[in-house]
C-alpha cells in the first residue's frame, strides 16, 4: 500500500473527508479575506474569482462534505450528522441564490462543521466499538486457541502412552474416537503370543554389554516391527522376554488366526537373525508359546508410568508353553488349535503338564502355514 493509499483510508476513518470539504467551501467563501493573508507570505496577489463562480465552487464543497457525511454514515449506522449537514447545504445554498444575509451564511458553515464534528465523533465512536470488538474476539481466540492447545498436548499424550502398547493405527483410532473407557479393567478373551530367545541366559552371562544391547536393538526392531503389522497389543519387552495378545482393547474377527499369522512371521524373520548369531558364535533361537483364553485387562502403574497388562491364566499358560518351546518351535494350546484347524500345519506334541496348572493339556507345534492360508 503507497502512502497516499494509506492517508486516504486514515483520513475516511477518522472522518476527514467532511472536514476537508466543509473548509475548502469556508475558504472560497471568504476568498478575498483569506487569500489576502496568505497572498504576501508567498509572494503573490490577490486573484479575483468571478462571483457565480466563487458561489458554485462554495455549495459544490459543501454538497462534497454532504457526500462525505452520507458515505460515513454506512460505517458509523447514526444518520443524525448528514441531517444537520443537509441543512448546512440548504441554508448555504438559499443564502447565496434566494437571501443573502452574513449571520445565515455564517450560521449555515457553522451547521456545516458541526455536522463534520459529529460525524467524526460518530466515527471514533464506531472505530472504539470496533476495537474493543477485535479485542473481545482476540480474547476469546486466544481462550479457544488455549483450549485446543492443551486439547492437542492431552491428545498427544494419551497418543505416546498408547502406541507402547498398541500399534500406531490403533492409537490413532482410539484417540481420534475420544473413547478411552476401552482401557479402563474389563475382562475379554484375547489371544496371547509370548516369545523370547533360547540360549540367552548364558549368552548374557558371557557376552560382552555391549554385544547384548546390539542383539537386543535388532532383536526388538524385527519384532516390533511384526507387532505393528499385524496390530497386536504389546504388553512388555521384558530383555529376550515379548509378550503381545490380540482382541483387545479393539476386538477382531480373528485373533487366534493374527496370532499364527505373527508368530510365524517372528520365525522366519528372526531366523535370519539367528543365523548371523550363529556366524558370531552366538547360539541363539527362538521359541513362541500361544495360548487363547480369558483375561482382565486395564492400565496398571503409578502417576507417570502406566502400562496395559492382561491378567489371568491364558498369559500364564502363554509364557509356559515359550518355556516348553524349541528353538524354532511355536507351541499353541488346544483352544488354538481348534480354531487354527485349516489355518496351519501342526503336530501333536502330547500332554504336557505345565506349572501353576493341575491338569495335562494337548500342546501343538506349528510347523507352518497351510498352502491356501493367505495373509492376516
Amino acid at each position: 500500500m503507497t502512502t497516499a493509499q494509506t492517508l486516504a483510508r486514515g483520513a475516511h476513518s477518522f472522518g476527514l473527508f467532511a472536514y476537508l470539504g466543509a473548509a475548502v467551501s469556508l475558504v472560497f467563501c471568504f476568498w478575498k479575506a483569506t487569500f489576502g493573508l496568505i497572498a504576501p507570505l508567498v509572494g503573490l496577489t490577490v486573484i479575483d474569482i468571478n462571483p457565480h463562480l466563487q458561489a458554485v465552487t462554495m455549495w459544490l464543497f459543501a454538497a462534497v462534505t454532504v457526500g462525505a457525511l452520507a458515505a460515513d454514515r454506512k460505517r458509523h449506522d447514526d444518520i443524525q450528522p448528514l441531517l444537520v449537514g443537509i441543512a448546512a447545504l440548504i441554508i448555504i445554498i438559499g443564502t447565496l441564490y434566494i437571501y443573502y444575509h452574513d449571520a445565515i451564511l455564517a450560521a449555515g458553515y457553522v451547521l456545516l462543521l458541526i455536522s463534520a464534528f459529529l460525524n467524526q465523533n460518530r466515527m471514533l465512536g464506531a472505530l472504539n466499538r470496533k476495537v474493543l470488538a477485535q479485542a473481545s474476539e482476540l480474547v476469546d481466540l486466544n481462550q479457544s486457541l488455549e483450549r485446543r492447545v492443551s486439547d492437542q498436548v492431552a491428545e498427544i499424550g494419551r497418543l505416546a502412552r498408547l502406541k507402547r502398547f498398541v500399534a500406531p493405527q490403533l492409537a490413532d483410532m482410539i484417540v481420534s474416537s475420544g473413547d478411552e473407557t476401552l482401557l479402563e479393567s474389563h475382562r475379554r478373551e484375547i489371544t496371547v503370543v509370548f516369545a523370547d530367545l533360547r540360549g540367552f541366559t548364558s549368552f548374557s552371562e558371557s557376552a560382552e554389554p555391549e554385544r547384548i544391547m546390539s542383539v537386543l536393538r535388532a532383536y526388538h526392531a524385527t519384532i516390533g516391527e511384526l507387532i505393528h503389522a499385524y496390530e497386536a497389543t504389546l504388553e512388555r519387552f521384558a530383555g529376550d522376554g515379548v509378550m503381545v495378545f490380540f482382541n483387545d482393547p479393539l476386538p477382531c474377527p480373528d485373533p487366534a488366526a493374527r496370532a499364527v499369522h505373527l508368530a510365524v512371521a517372528m520365525r522366519e524373520k528372526v531366523a535370519t537373525l539367528t543365523d548371523a548369531w550363529r556366524a558370531q558364535g552366538d547360539d541363539l533361537d527362538l521359541g513362541i508359546g500361544i495360548a487363547m483364553g480369558y483375561a482382565t485387562l486395564g492400565q496398571v502403574g503409578f502417576e507417570g508410568r502406566v502400562d496395559y497388562a492382561a491378567i489371568g491364566p491364558v498369559s500364564n499358560l502363554a509364557s509356559r508353553l515359550c518355556d516348553e518351546a524349541d528353538g524354532g518351535q511355536i507351541l499353541i494350546s488346544q483352544r488354538v488349535q481348534a480354531a487354527t484347524t485349516d489355518l496351519a500345519r501342526l503336530d501333536f506334541i502330547g500332554e504336557v503338564t505345565f506349572k501353576g496348572f493341575r491338569q495335562p493339556m494337548p500342546v501343538y507345534n506349528v510347523l507352518g502355514l497351510s498352502e491356501d492360508a493367505g495373509g492376516a
